[in-house]
């Protein structure tokens, strides 16, 4: 990967020093089952935040001014058990410096380490999953780091909230708390406040792009019909940011095709609100901006 500034962004509000914010790539797909190219994620990412504006309507802000720092990329791919470790270690590193860390993928697997790291860090953890696969295999294919187990660990040490889910293996069904999932099917149901009420008071998120319907965002290794749109999406979001300590987040499995670039632009466009939303709406050792 290249190293540039994040969107394009002055140097001043992207060294690491003035920076609240940490953006680790993590451009792996060693375990992937069907597209493959989420490797290519973060540089596509990169590429189309440095197209988007970076004054945000909705929350009438410039959120890079709180500055974000590019970090190394993790590319260790040696096997997937060492790349969640040294997922592991970077993310650990960058929140023992009080940052806000996000990362962005990548296949599914590195959020093992970044979970683990954050698991670690701050108490009684909920993760909410936006995805369409529930993830809960405790091993696939050799490894109980593979893309199709990523959120098998979350499942046992932390408190999972899983939304979107429109495909799953029925051995998974063991190791999934029905009670706490929001399938695809049911989303037209009143589900939000639920959701919200099952969370603790700090939240890690965790975004697997198929999450989104491949109408509004096809560029993804393994879409399936029936996913979230923009907006409700966004709404889903910022409640979590009003009413919980989102501690991190990270955004996974682009999978880019350089005939299509509008999932891209998606993806870049979705982490921009996140943060404006983080800074927005929740006390970051500053005056609470929440309305």
């Amino acid at each position: 990967m290249s190293k540039k500034n994040y969107a394009g962004i002055p140097d001043k509000y992207a060294r690491i020093d003035e920076a609240k914010v940490v953006l680790i790539p993590v451009p792996y797909d060693g375990t992937s089952t069907w597209q493959k190219g989420a490797d290519k994620g973060p540089d596509a990412f990169l590429e189309a935040s440095e197209n988007m504006e970076v004054y945000d309507i909705e929350t009438r802000s410039e959120v890079y001014k709180k500055g974000v720092y590019l970090a190394p990329a993790v590319t260790e791919n040696s096997s997937p058990e060492k790349m969640v470790e040294a997922v592991y270690k970077t993310t650990k590193n960058y929140i023992a410096q009080e940052k806000f860390v996000t990362l962005f993928g990548g296949e599914h697997s590195i959020s093992i380490g970044s979970i683990r790291a954050f698991n670690e860090s701050f108490e009684d953890l909920t993760v909410v999953q936006l995805d369409a696969h529930a993830d809960l295999r405790p091993e696939y294919e050799g490894s109980k780091c593979n893309h199709a187990c990523a959120m098998y660990e979350a499942s046992k040490k932390t408190n999972l909230i899983q939304v979107g889910i429109r495909s799953m293996d029925i051995s998974e069904t063991e190791h999934m708390d029905e009670n706490q999932v929001y399938f695809g099917h049911d989303l037209y149901e009143d589900w939000m406040d639920d959701a919200i009420g099952q969370m603790t008071p700090n939240v890690f998120i965790t975004i697997d792009l198929d999450a989104f319907d491949p109408s509004i965002l096809p560029s993804t290794g393994t879409p399936e019909p029936g996913g979230l749109f923009w907006y409700e999406t966004l709404e889903f979001l910022k409640l979590m940011f009003k009413k919980k300590n989102v501690v991190g987040f990270d955004i996974v499995e682009l999978c880019p095709n350089k005939n299509e670039k509008s999932s891209d632009f998606l993806a870049a466009k979705l982490y921009y609100k996140m943060l404006s939303y983080k800074f927005k709406y929740q006390n970051y050792n500053e005056e609470n901006d929440d309305e």
